[in-house]
Formats: C-alpha cells, structure tokens, sequence
C-alpha cells in the first residue's frame, strides 16, 4: 500500500502525519508512507484544503484529522 499525506507541514499535516505512522507501525500493515508538501503536487490530487490522505493514488479525505481509531479503521481496511 502506498500512503501520501498531502500537506504544507502546518501542525494538522503533521499530526495526521504522525498518525498514519503511528497506526502503519502498531497494526504492522505493509505500506510506504510519504509526505507530500509541493502545491503543484498537491493540486494534481485535485485537493484544495489540507491535510488530505491519499491511499494507492486515491484520496480518502481531505481538510481534516479523523481520529485514530477511525483512520486505523480506513487504513486497515485497505
């Protein structure tokens, strides 16, 4: 599975950010996470507002932080 965090690193990017990390490690899930602060990069997503949550090239969300339990639900799903 391959995981982007789209993001200009503001505190909301981060803690989703660490998040993911956090869940792909405790859930032992294979995946490759990647941070992605380029806006031209960003906006090929067609995101406007982050952070956004790109799962396998597909954007799960946008503009907000689910909590954990709800994000280890999503990912672990995948």
């Amino acid at each position: 599975m391959n995981i982007k965090v789209l993001g200009s690193g503001c505190a909301k990017c981060n803690k989703l950010e660490q998040l993911v990390r956090e869940i792909v490690e405790e859930e032992g899930l294979d995946a490759e996470v990647e941070k992605v602060a380029d806006p031209s990069e960003i906006i090929n997503y067609g995101v406007m507002v982050t952070p956004a949550l790109v799962v396998d090239e597909r954007v799960l969300f946008s503009g907000i932080v689910p909590d954990k339990s709800k994000l280890k639900e999503w990912l672990s799903s995948k």
